[in-house]
């Protein structure tokens, strides 16, 4: 009776051993490893990046500001229109004028006011009798001059109203020099009066309307040059464009991401000339910019351009950043690796044989992705054989943009992985179709936290921008951040995605 159990014991041992030998034998099938194509290293990333903004100057603060800088009144000395028949009359005027108005129509801006005055002839008429009387007798006739020469040496104190008006047309004008010119034009309108002395008639506009064109005209020359000269455009221009030239960093994401950064790098400014409308004149500003992901944070250098480059009318203001993303292939197989690693397939627990992936990794070749898996396949009987192998799994990368995310299609088994499993063959070949479906299914990377971090960091980004006090009141919204396309070499893959968004700014006072 020992003897026969000593016996089966070592039938027993000596079966393990083999069994042990020949998993050991089984286990070391590798297949040869597929040929790779060379792929082609990726150009440099960067993406043209426009920013349009709207500033919409409203026609109510123009008109504040011009009513707050015009004097409220002014007064002057006429020419006595007699000469030496009158030589001792004094004439003269003040005008006051009203609060402004303001029209804005396509054609021009138009600033009124109205005038209210008063015209004021003081004096005696003085001379010798005889004398004055012929010169009055010659200019008015005999009779108006004999009763003229009754007047001399009467002291005259008479008044006559002024009412009028002044309107100022703009058609402002951008000009590349980053200035803008305000196409001025003045016009002086008053009311026909008359005041009689001695029987002669003195014309009111004819006294005042010279010394008031010229009034007006040196005080629209005067802000004409102000403003042509006046480089406010260009300072605000160049104290955004500062904020601008930088690196963002988009971190948070998640802990197994790296710390990338979102480099701006403004090129060209570019502005459509003023429109103005009933309620506001806007002109559109609009930058340039390359922009594109970065391992690292960045210094870029963007020089201010000297000039501005004029462009027709754009439908509609706009924000389009482009971002491209680059991910070395060792994270990718970090992400492809703990979504396949320890899985067992067929996952339902159908077949003879078990296969479970221990290890993943990603090579690119060409147009396609190599995915390599280090697999363990097992019978699923008492005492079964085991092998471990490598299987290597085509496929092609392609953008979900309505999931946003990465994924593997056109998946297939390379025919250098069939004969991988050595003495398990068919049985184990038989799980590799479920391994095929599950990476189909799950070998993907999903990008929305990605996104959903691009977006949050562009915000942050454009709030920087954002103003709110003294009149001014700038805004900005990141609408949309999207998938657009893929490119890769075999050491990085390149995620191109768009953000979409809006700034918009809003003069309500002005200095």
């Amino acid at each position: 009776m020992l003897r026969i159990i000593g016996a089966i014991v070592v039938v027993i041992i000596a079966f393990g051993a083999t069994l042990l030998a020949m998993t050991w034998w089984s286990g070391t099938g590798e297949g040869k490893k597929p040929v790779l194509v060379e792929t082609k290293p990726l150009p440099p990333a960067s993406r043209t990046s426009v920013a349009v903004v709207p500033v919409a100057v409203a026609i109510s603060a123009i008109r504040d500001s011009i009513d707050r800088a015009a004097p409220p009144s002014l007064a002057g000395k006429g020419e006595n229109p007699l000469g030496e028949l009158m030589s001792k009359l004094d004439i003269g005027w003040t005008v006051t004028r009203g609060p402004f108005t303001a029209a804005g129509r396509p054609d021009g801006l138009t600033i009124a006011t109205p005038l209210n005055g008063s015209l004021r002839v003081t004096g005696q008429i003085a001379g010798a009798g005889g004398n004055i009387a012929g010169a009055l007798g010659g200019l008015l006739g005999q009779d108006l001059g004999k009763q003229a020469e009754g007047l001399i040496g009467r002291v005259l104190d008479q008044r006559a109203d002024i009412r009028g008006s002044v309107t100022v047309r703009a058609r402002p004008t951008l000009w590349p020099e980053w200035r803008i010119d305000p196409n001025l034009t003045g016009q002086v309108a008053l009311a026909d009066a008359g005041l009689s002395i001695a029987g002669i008639r003195l014309n009111i506009p004819g006294q005042v309307k010279p010394l008031l064109d010229q009034v007006v005209n040196e005080q629209i020359n005067t802000l004409q040059a102000r403003v042509r000269t006046d480089p406010f455009i260009e300072q605000a221009a160049r104290r955004e464009w500062a904020k601008m030239c930088r690196s963002i960093s988009l971190k948070g994401i998640g802990a197994d991401t790296p710390d990338l950064w979102l480099e701006i790098r403004p090129t060209k400014a570019i502005a459509a000339q003023p429109v103005i409308d009933a309620k506001d004149m806007t002109l559109l500003l609009g930058v340039e910019a390359q922009t594109r992901i970065v391992p690292t944070a960045t210094k870029p250098d963007c020089p201010f351009p000297a000039t501005l480059e004029l462009v027709p009318q754009m439908e509609r203001p706009r924000v389009a950043i482009g971002l491209p993303i680059d991910v070395p292939f060792t994270e990718v197989n970090k992400i492809v690796e703990a979504q396949l690693k320890g899985r067992k397939f067929p996952e339902d627990g159908s077949g003879s044989t078990e296969v479970t992936v221990l290890r993943a990794s990603l090579a690119a070749s060409g147009e396609r992705i190599l995915i390599s898996l280090r697999v363990n396949a097992r019978e699923k009987k008492f005492l079964g054989l085991g092998a471990e192998a490598t299987v290597h799994i085509w496929g092609k990368p392609a953008l979900d943009r309505a999931k946003q995310t990465l994924r593997l299609t056109e998946i297939e088994l390379d025919v250098e992985s069939e004969a991988a499993f050595g003495l398990l063959g068919a049985a184990a070949r038989a799980a590799i179709p479920y391994v095929q479906d599950a990476i189909a299914d799950s070998a993907q990377v999903d990008l929305k936290p990605f996104m959903a971090s691009a977006k949050q960091s562009i915000e942050t980004a454009l709030r920087d921008f954002e103003f709110s006090g003294r009149g001014v009141r700038v805004d900005s919204a990141v609408n949309e951040v999207r998938l657009a396309g893929i490119e890769f070499d075999s050491k990085t893959l390149r995620v191109i995605a768009e953000a979409d968004g809006s700034v918009k700014a809003a003069v309500t006072a002005l200095p």
